[in-house]
């Protein structure tokens, strides 16, 4: 009877302890030169067994700082008024947001029809992170009318949400009145933002919100990884 490669049992007895809570998840596995010394291996077996543990999405490597246990995907509710710290924190998770851009710039021909400007108006641009208990589950860009909201990118630099920045422009509250799912698979750069291989699978929400009004106040693209991210869809009160 063939035995187990030895990479293939240490894998299955890490696989073991973190399903029986040795390891929780976020928490980061021991070295592995601390592993090889406890199997008693070379660390290209341990790096194989921890290949194979990132392979069936127990564990995920973070480059330059070690090997942890993968997060249980995060629900993520798509309805009326989706808003990323409060759907975050009502699934029981840490959330937070690295921004990585904001800029006024002209609006494209995309950007002016969702925002109902004429091409070429001045919009303000936020790009960024969100990140569930530290690991990246999504990229986002949203777009909004500069000559609206002309102090909005001072107020997102202070306050990195969103939500909070339009409230101290004076928008209290947004609906979201359209959005568009596509599957797709992560480039170079997103692929290094998300933490993610390149070319791994990632579902794009195009979303535009808007006041109370109907008027367009926001135009978003969300690229969600495919396999940190459980999205439902929910139908509006009344329905």
């Amino acid at each position: 009877m063939a035995r187990n490669p030895i990479w293939k049992s240490i894998a299955d007895t890490l696989a073991g302890e973190i399903a029986e809570g040795h390891y929780h998840p976020g928490d980061k596995l021991p070295s592995e030169a601390v592993l090889a010394a406890r199997f008693g291996v070379n660390r290209h077996t341990v790096r194989h067994a921890l290949a194979a543990l990132a392979d069936s999405g127990t564990v995920r490597s973070r480059r330059g700082a070690g090997v942890f246990v993968a997060a249980r995907p995060t629900d993520y509710p798509l309805g009326l008024r989706v808003r990323f710290h409060q759907n975050v924190t009502a699934s029981g998770r840490t959330p937070s947001r690295r921004l990585t851009l904001t800029e006024t710039r002209a609006a494209n021909a995309d950007e002016a029809e969702a925002l109902h400007l004429a091409p070429g108006s001045p919009v303000h641009v936020v790009e960024g992170v969100s990140l569930v208990d530290g690991q990246p589950v999504a990229a986002f860009r949203s777009v909004f009318d500069a000559g609206r909201f002309p102090e909005l990118l001072r107020h997102v630099a202070a306050i990195p949400s969103v939500t909070a920045a339009l409230a101290e422009c004076g928008l209290r509250d947004y609906t979201r009145a359209s959005t568009r799912l596509t599957a797709e698979l992560a480039p170079a750069v997103m692929a290094l933002a998300l933490e993610l291989p390149q070319g791994a699978p990632v579902l794009r929400s195009v979303a535009v919100n808007v006041d109370a009004g109907g008027v367009p106040v926001e135009y978003g693209t969300t690229w969600f990884s495919g396999d940190r991210v459980t999205l439902s869809l929910r139908a509006p009160d009344g329905c």
